[in-house]
């Protein structure tokens, strides 16, 4: 009885703290995927004196081809959905020239999960979803702005 009860305690005490590492891991994971991504995306953008043409969730743009690897551009994102660039799209009223989005399809679906997304936020940026880099975007989906 006495071991399950100090068992049942170091459960109550782990799961928490458990929870906050993997929420910490992925935050880390999508801020170094969006920083690379930003960082390559801004490198054509200055050499090609123009940005790459949009293209659908999950697709890779590819004009990125020598700058980027596909296979980690196309792979489901550590917190579900697709990479997706918009290029000279509005998100939240606003038109951005570059903006690296993460958005759910029907074989990778994006759980809406704002206090991840903070997470995130306070990794990559300001922790508050409304202004800063990361942000919520059109169709509420997490979005990293690369150029306004």
């Amino acid at each position: 009885m006495v071991t399950i009860t100090i068992i049942s305690i170091l459960v109550a005490i782990l799961v928490p703290t458990m929870v906050k590492i993997k929420r910490r891991s992925l935050a880390t994971a999508i801020s170094n995927d969006v920083r690379v991504f930003a960082a390559a995306f801004e490198a054509y953008a200055h050499e090609a004196g123009r940005w790459p043409n949009e293209v659908d969730a999950g697709v890779f743009p590819p004009e990125m081809a020598s700058r980027i690897n596909d296979g980690t551009w196309t792979r489901r994102s550590p917190i579900g959905g697709m990479y997706n660039w918009d290029s000279d799209q509005m998100h939240q009223g606003t038109r951005y020239k570059g903006v690296i989005a993460i958005s759910s399809t029907a074989s990778a679906p994006l759980t809406q999960d704002v206090d991840l997304w903070e997470a995130i936020d306070k990794v990559i940026d300001d922790g508050v979803l409304t202004s800063g880099n990361f942000r919520i975007g059109t169709d509420d989906e997490p979005i990293f702005i690369v150029a306004q």
